[in-house]
């Protein structure tokens, strides 16, 4: 007990000694306590104010709340990818609306035909993937050039390299010298890598927002490179002299294979341009299909064997190489 006490002194008076000490520090040394109070509130001032946001937000829709309600939803993000592919300076939002009215508007189409509700609701399904089949339409141009240039473009890296330059500087050289589509890719992987990204994060974001199997060997042997040490340029080089023999391989296996894909189409299209025939000729014999059951049914069907049809189909004529 007595040991106790005599802490519990020795800590009171030095605790009355320590405040003694600081009190006539502060009467000698007015103006630290000023400076001290004016770094106080400049703190508080410095955690008000939101640290500066540089990271790009991809915008979904131009509305706000439908904006919010996008960015959960998985199909949205890959439809958002495809935009970019299409290179459509439209966000994914505005083709969601615009495929809802175009989507009402068959439905009206349909409605006003008399067809029962298969053929509104068709008519529907049609005129709602119309915005989605032109954008993917549109993407696969813009991949398909992308890829007839990207040997080049790799040659053109490989000499930029060969003249002792650095492969930021080859991809400069693509982007002034190129035109669209490779251009714009590369010139958007050149702004990440001088915004601070790492040569392998920019490269593996080029191949992500780039459909073509032909830029992965480049992206691959690039970053493996950097890993392992080696003659970039010649490794570039090897890699364009691959991806263009394997571009004119694939032009021989089309031109092969033409007359089967030809036939592939004759074949899909005859049961719609019968059908489409007889509506005009003879339009009661075929709306049977439609307004009585058992023909809901046969339709059916026929979809299933068409859907099937065209499955069997493409897996025999498609070539990969």
């Amino acid at each position: 007990m007595e040991i106790m006490i005599s802490v519990a002194t020795f800590v009171v008076c030095l605790v009355l000694v320590e405040t003694v000490f600081l009190s006539l520090r502060r009467l000698r040394n007015p103006g630290e306590a000023r400076v001290r109070k004016r770094l106080k509130e400049f703190h508080s001032a410095d955690e008000d104010v939101q640290p500066a946001d540089i990271v790009r937000r991809k915008v979904l829709s131009d509305v706000p709340w439908l904006n919010r309600l996008l960015e959960g939803v998985s199909p949205v993000r890959r439809l958002d990818r495809l935009i970019r592919q299409a290179d459509v300076q439209r966000p994914a939002g505005f083709f969601i609306l615009l495929s809802l009215v175009v989507a009402s508007v068959g439905w009206f189409v349909g409605t006003t035909s008399g067809g029962g509700r298969i053929l509104p609701t068709a008519f529907a399904v049609l005129f709602g993937s119309v915005p989605f089949l032109l954008l993917h339409s549109k993407k696969k141009k813009r991949m398909q050039k992308f890829q007839e240039q990207l040997p080049e473009a790799l040659e053109l890296v490989a000499r930029t390299l060969k003249a002792g330059h650095a492969f930021s500087s080859g991809l400069k050289m693509v982007c002034d010298e190129m035109s669209d589509p490779i251009a714009v890719e590369f010139d958007r992987t050149l702004d990440e890598i001088n915004f601070g990204v790492s040569v392998s994060d920019a490269l593996k974001n080029l191949a992500t927002r780039v459909d073509c199997p032909d830029l992965g060997y480049f992206v691959v042997a690039t970053i493996v490179q950097r890993e392992t040490g080696g003659n970039l340029a010649e490794l570039i080089e090897g890699t364009s002299e691959l991806i263009r023999e394997r571009f004119k391989f694939f032009g021989k296996v089309r031109v092969l294979s033409a007359e089967a894909r030809t036939g592939a189409i004759i074949l899909i299209a005859v049961p719609f341009v019968t059908a489409a025939a007889l509506f005009i000729l003879n339009r009661e014999y075929i709306t049977t299909l439609v307004n009585d059951p058992i023909g809901h049914m046969l339709l059916g069907g026929a979809a299933v064997m068409i859907c099937l049809g065209i499955l069997t189909i493409r897996s025999m004529i498609r070539i990969d190489v």
